[in-house]
């Protein structure tokens, strides 16, 4: 690590009051200043760090620090040293539990000034895994395949020109504990490959429950720039660096030239390639190894899910016949990657002592000139090992245009080594947020921006080719947004649960402490407090106490601690700030604390899986009265499997159950209570389950992800009739009433071309009706049928990012349009229930601006009769600003739905739609 430069070396003020804030879930305090104690003498920072929390057991109620605390980093800062250290549970690491020691040594003496971090105390859990593996990597695989073709409409191919996507594959990464309650052990799963709709990386971490092989957390492993419409590769770059060089001989450093997307000329500190004949970008002046180095190297037009978490063997640095870097270089984005790339090298170095974005001299790696499958990419992300920046468009430059992006991307790294904040939630939006911060702080840094010009906060400005600043920025941090008005309440599932959508709530505060303390003094406080004080899983509130407590080390005066104060509170971030989050709607099992599991109704009853308090058990379905009358029943046995999906007619209730042994299982039991009955077992079902009467029905699939349908007898489960779920023949979406299955259908008709079909079978004369044949290109979507009429949901690619939601009669007559496709009040609509009168339809709509519209909301209409009443439109169900998760109908207008809105799901319902929302 270089020497620091900031106020780090001073000696820290004088002696104060021991403060200590209590831990939550656990005896250990998270936040501990004003110590002045002796550390253990000699060894290392890490042996002293461990040391004296051994010796300080009745305060920390760590058992045995050095066997249960592994080293992660030391950061050394003047004669400052910060250890980190990760928790490990009868020796599994647990996700999250770090705990840091701050020490400063002096004249060969250390002295322990302050902890902070999350270790689990309260932890139980067996160690042993139950699930093989090979079992856990299969339905790690099974869940983002599923969800994936679940979020497109079945129908929906890679447009002309895009690659034959390849399956999914995973990789187990260990055994690891999640600390829910006593614990949850699980098997790390890295799946990766790319979306077969829209052809985007998919690099996925998933834990499933080591002891039953259920899915139990999922987020996204991409870090990127803006909310999406450790890899295993050949040849590390560092790897590359050094086979170069021992196969071409030596290289003379050059200083190069360049013209920026912006007009700019600038110089590029560049290398003479002997072996290609070209001066190539890469920078070995910086970095001080031998290897280490900047590089910027030419994507070649692959597409994103091509380069993410791997390096294709064909990648070249970018390279010119002379220093003076052509066109094709500027246009590229390269020319403003190598110089943006110095640029935050240098800011790192200079402003906070850091070598490179491991503080330990990493490559830094660019990957310019990527473009999805249409020639444009209007993003950028970090995934792991390297920023990787799209084309743009025609109104975008390419990415690495804007110094702010290339600063954001590059601090996702630095944050990946010091506090790795975890990329979901509270805490991944804060990972956003400081990634946001650094970047505008760099740009502001290079091109002398007074923190009071109100367009300092704009993210992206400089990457419109046309419009004005403003137009192309793709966040603001001085947009005000609070988490009383704006916080927007979503799960793992939409934004990695609002990574996105929520950041500028957390980094608007971080620029108000700019504003009111000055850019170099902020700037060393939130780096202090990222590298120093925040762990992986701290939320906004530790966010606030980690930026109080760095600011106050760095010897802030009493003032200035209140401006940091008031820039939080002015945000809204406060201790308790979730309970102040209010809903419109009533709460019929708070809570619910479960992943990938939709509810069920009809009837006038609703059902539901539902964890414990702490989220630490398996999953459990309940059924309860729509009125409120009584208490929730328990249906499913505790057996230690997952029991989720539920479906209910309001007399039976049947469901998916996940155990240790592969494969799943479909049981029903009487609602009124009796045995469980086996239906069903396979390899996987999909989320699409249905029973009424004596008619079950649901969707599964066959190895390889083929989709189908399978609809059986309740009485006599032999008697089961299976549709699709081949090759060239898949079903998806099945719904049933009074006798009728309603599916959608995809059969290929003759090579390469397929035909997709809406279907209505009658259980009972096997007589299968096709209702409607969608025109080609179309997408169709989710079914739900009642005693005279199927609706689904269908897309003709009239205009983007809009869907109808049609209706027919069961013998496919009367077709008609609930919601037409197009025009104002056109919906996205993806999922879809019904009752007898009423259509509720969850839709939202892709936006690039933060606003609570973009993501899922509930409409209802009317259901309609006759072929001329197409129904009328009741608006919302809820006013809601948060998530509200897919619904089911129990009667007449009433719907439950899973909401998100105080950002922890619970089942809620409404008797009636609201209507409208102001």
């Amino acid at each position: 690590m270089l020497p620091a430069r900031d106020a780090a070396a001073a000696d820290p003020p004088a002696a104060s009051p021991v403060d200590v804030v209590p831990g939550q879930r656990t005896q250990t305090p998270a936040l501990v200043q004003g110590l002045r104690d002796a550390a253990p003498a000699g060894g290392s920072a890490a042996d002293a760090a461990r040391g004296y929390l051994d010796g300080q057991r009745d305060r920390y109620w760590i058992a045995a620090a050095r066997r249960d605390l592994v080293p992660v980093s030391t950061t050394t800062s003047g004669g400052q040293e910060a250890v980190r250290l990760q928790q490990r549970y009868r020796g599994v690491p647990v996700l999250g539990g770090q705990y840091v020691v701050r020490m400063r040594q002096k004249n060969g003496e250390r002295t322990v000034t302050g902890t902070s971090g999350k270790y689990f105390t309260e932890l139980r859990t067996t160690t042993t895994p139950e699930v093989s593996e090979a079992i856990a990597v299969e339905r790690a695989v099974d869940a983002i395949t599923t969800e994936l073709s679940e979020r497109k409409f079945a129908g929906q191919e890679p447009p002309a020109g895009a690659p034959e996507p390849a399956p999914l594959t995973g990789t187990a990464r260990g055994l690891v504990v999640l600390p829910s309650g006593a614990g949850v052990l699980t098997r790390h799963i890295t799946v990766r490959g790319s979306d077969p709709a829209t052809g985007l990386p998919v690099l996925r971490e998933v834990y499933v429950d080591a002891r039953a092989g259920y899915p139990v957390l999922q987020y996204s492993g991409i870090k990127t720039l803006d909310a999406p419409r450790t890899a295993d590769r050949r040849r590390t770059p560092n790897t590359r660096a050094r086979t170069d060089a021992q196969a071409r001989g030596p290289r003379a450093a050059e200083r190069g030239f360049g013209v920026k997307l912006d007009g700019q000329g600038v110089a590029l500190e560049v290398e003479y390639d002997a072996y290609r004949k070209v001066y190539a970008l890469r920078d070995r002046t910086r970095i001080p190894d031998d290897y280490g180095s900047l590089a910027t190297w030419d994507a070649r037009g692959k597409a994103p899910s091509e380069v993410s978490g791997q390096w294709p063997p064909e990648l070249e640095v970018v390279g010119a016949p002379t220093p003076a870097f052509p066109f094709e270089a500027t246009n590229a984005g390269a020319v403003d990657a190598h110089w943006a790339a110095a640029n935050v090298y240098d800011y790192l170095r200079d402003k906070h002592g850091r070598n490179s974005l491991d503080g330990h001299g990493m490559t830094i790696d660019s990957l310019v000139g990527v473009a999805s499958y249409d020639g444009s990419y209007v993003n950028a992300f970090w995934d792991g090992q390297k920023m990787v920046y799209g084309i743009g468009d025609a109104e975008f430059r390419p990415l690495s245009a804007g110094l702010d992006v290339v600063g954001h991307e590059m601090t996702h790294g630095v944050i990946e080594h010091s506090a790795n904040l975890v990329y979901a939630g509270q805490s991944g939006a804060m990972n956003e947020a400081i990634a946001d911060y650094f970047g505008n702080a760099i740009e502001a840094d290079a091109y002398d921006i007074p923190v009071s010009d109100p367009d300092s906060g704009l993210l992206g400005e400089r990457l419109c080719r046309t419009k004005e600043p403003r137009a192309c920025a793709l966040r603001d941090l001085n947009d005000g947004r609070t988490t009383s008005k704006s916080f927007l309440g979503v799960g793992f599932g939409t934004d990695n649960g609002g990574v996105h959508l929520n950041s500028t709530i957390f980094g608007g505060a971080l620029w108000d402490v700019r504003q009111e303390l000055g850019a170099e003094r902020t700037d060393r406080i939130v780096y202090r407090a990222l590298t120093q004080y925040l762990t992986p899983l701290d939320g906004f509130t530790e966010g606030r106490a980690a930026v109080l407590a760095a600011a106050k080390e760095l010897g802030t005066t009493a003032a200035e601690q209140r401006a940091v104060e008031r820039a939080f509170t002015g945000h809204g971030i406060v201790p308790g700030w979730e309970l102040a989050l209010g809903v419109d709607s009533d709460v019929i099992l708070d809570r619910v604390n479960t992943t990938d599991s939709n509810p069920g109704g009809g009837g006038g009853w609703w059902v539901a899986s539902k964890s414990n308090e702490d989220g630490s058990e398996p999953y459990s379905v309940w059924a309860g009265r729509g009125d409120g009358a009584g208490e929730p029943k328990l249906i499913s046995p505790n057996d230690g499997r997952y029991h989720v999906n539920p479906a209910t007619d309001g007399k039976t209730v049947v469901w998916q159950a996940f155990g240790s042994g592969g494969g799943v299982e479909i049981l029903a039991r009487p609602r009124a209570g009796g045995p469980v009955k086996k239906l069903w077992r396979g390899r996987g079902a999909s989320t699409a389950m249905d029973v009424d009467g004596d008619v079950v029905t649901f969707g599964h699939a066959n190895h390889g992800g083929r989709q189908g349908v399978t609809y059986l007898s309740l009485r006599d489960p032999a008697n089961i009739v299976r549709i699709g779920g081949g090759t060239y023949h898949q079903s998806y979406t099945p719904s049933v009433s009074r006798g009728k299955v309603a599916y959608q259908d995809k059969r290929r008709v003759r090579a390469a071309e397929y035909e997709w079909t809406t279907h209505v079978v009658d259980v009972a004369t096997g007589q299968d009706t096709v209702i409607q044949r969608a025109t080609p290109g179309a997408r169709i979507g989710p079914t739900d049928i009642n005693g005279s009429h199927v609706f689904w949901l269908l897309d003709e690619r009239t205009q983007q990012d809009r869907t109808t939601v049609r209706r027919a009669a069961l013998d496919g007559s009367g077709i008609v349009d609930l919601s037409p496709q197009t025009g104002p009040d056109a919906l996205n609509a993806y999922t879809l229930t019904v009752s007898d009168d009423s259509v509720t339809v969850g839709s939202y709509l892709p936006d690039p601006e933060i606003r609570n519209e973009s993501i899922p909301k509930l409409y209802q209409f009317a259901a309609g009769g006759a072929p001329d009443d197409p129904g009328t439109r009741r608006g919302r169900v809820s006013c809601n600003r948060g998530e509200q998760g897919p619904a089911a109908a129990l009667t007449g207008s009433q719907v439950v739905w899973l909401d998100a809105t105080t950002g922890i799901s619970s089942l809620v319902t409404r008797s009636r739609p609201t209507g409208h929302c102001g």
